[in-house]
């Protein structure tokens, strides 16, 4: 067992408690308390954790967020010599508006993996490709759009009209959904969340066959690691949205910035694992707030070395 999974109880702990502080938020219409409570209960929680940790990525630049900020240094063994160090890529609440307005799909999520094996990404865009594992060496960022569907069509064995392709609702997408459209190809837009949409995508029972679409970057590297873990495929090539980004994002990587990255280059190690924990119902189901002063979390986890994906429902008293 690797060393990134042997502090799996204390990741799962870190997201159920951020999971649960910001499912007291939903449904009141502010989304940045609800982030803010589950970023504030996340770092508490790794306070506890006896490894030397750093964030990788996280809620911006250290004069742009408070805490879980890109560098910032995580657990009670910062420095030891004899305790694992490893970069944790944390997401506290994605989909902060559906928290806010109690829609589907907000969880709380986070990768982990040694230290340097998970790529510094910046907070930009990056157009990004998943599918399941039948469609290895089928589909690519590089090929077109009607190239993959029809490459979906063919592996899967479907017609063109049975093929579905889930997305972001953007108006970035203007021209992806008219292509799409005009093949003849199932189209379910997905307001926010692409992390689940991609997880949808990789799974072979899943809903959809394929994630396209333009997504933030950060979020890319936490879905490379869960799709590394249950097989199936993932890319992504970055995109700037001006002059700046690209400017960061050279200070950041060490690397051709135009270049195509598939999960093992995002998650460059197999002692890696990705956990996650619902806050509202949907890719899992959300926090439940008992009578009793009880509260249910309902969290899953996917070790990379093993290959193993995990249910964790668990109860708490808080």
């Amino acid at each position: 067992m690797g060393t990134v999974s042997n502090l799996a109880n204390h990741f799962l702990e870190a997201v159920d408690m951020a999971a649960i502080a910001s499912a007291k938020w939903r449904g009141k219409g502010d989304k940045m308390a609800a982030d803010a409570a589950a970023v504030e209960a996340m770092r508490r929680t790794f306070d506890n954790v006896p490894f030397d940790g750093r964030v990788a990525i996280g809620e911006g630049e250290r004069d742009e967020a408070p805490m879980l900020y890109i560098g910032e240094k995580l657990g009670s063994a910062v420095g030891r010599p004899d305790v694992a160090r490893i970069d944790i890529a944390v997401d506290p609440l994605e989909c902060t508006n559906n928290c806010a307005d109690n829609l589907p799909n907000s969880i709380a999520v986070l990768a982990a993996a040694p230290r340097g094996t998970l790529l510094h990404a910046p907070d930009c865009y990056m157009d990004k490709i998943a599918a399941g594992p039948e469609m290895e060496g089928h589909v690519s960022l590089d090929a077109g759009v009607a190239y993959n569907i029809e490459q979906v069509a063919s592996v899967l064995d479907k017609s063109i009209e049975e093929v579905r392709i889930i997305a972001l609702d953007r108006p970035r997408h203007h021209g992806l959904f008219k292509e799409i459209k005009q093949l003849g190809a199932q189209l379910h837009l997905l307001g926010d969340g692409d992390i689940s949409a991609a997880l949808w995508a990789a799974r072979p029972e899943g809903e959809h066959d394929m994630l396209l679409g333009i997504g933030a970057a950060p979020e890319g590297v936490i879905t490379a690691t869960a799709i590394r873990g249950i097989g199936g495929v993932f890319e992504g090539r970055l995109v700037f949205r001006s002059d700046e980004e690209e400017a960061r994002a050279e200070n950041m990587i060490d690397d051709d910035l135009t270049r195509l990255w598939d999960a093992k280059d995002l998650c460059r190690s197999e002692d890696a694992i990705f956990v996650a924990s619902g806050v509202c119902d949907g890719y899992l189901p959300g926090v439940e707030i008992n009578d009793d002063g009880s509260i249910a979390t309902f969290a899953e986890m996917i070790d990379v070395e093993t290959n193993q994906l995990s249910r964790h429902d668990r109860i708490h008293s808080l």
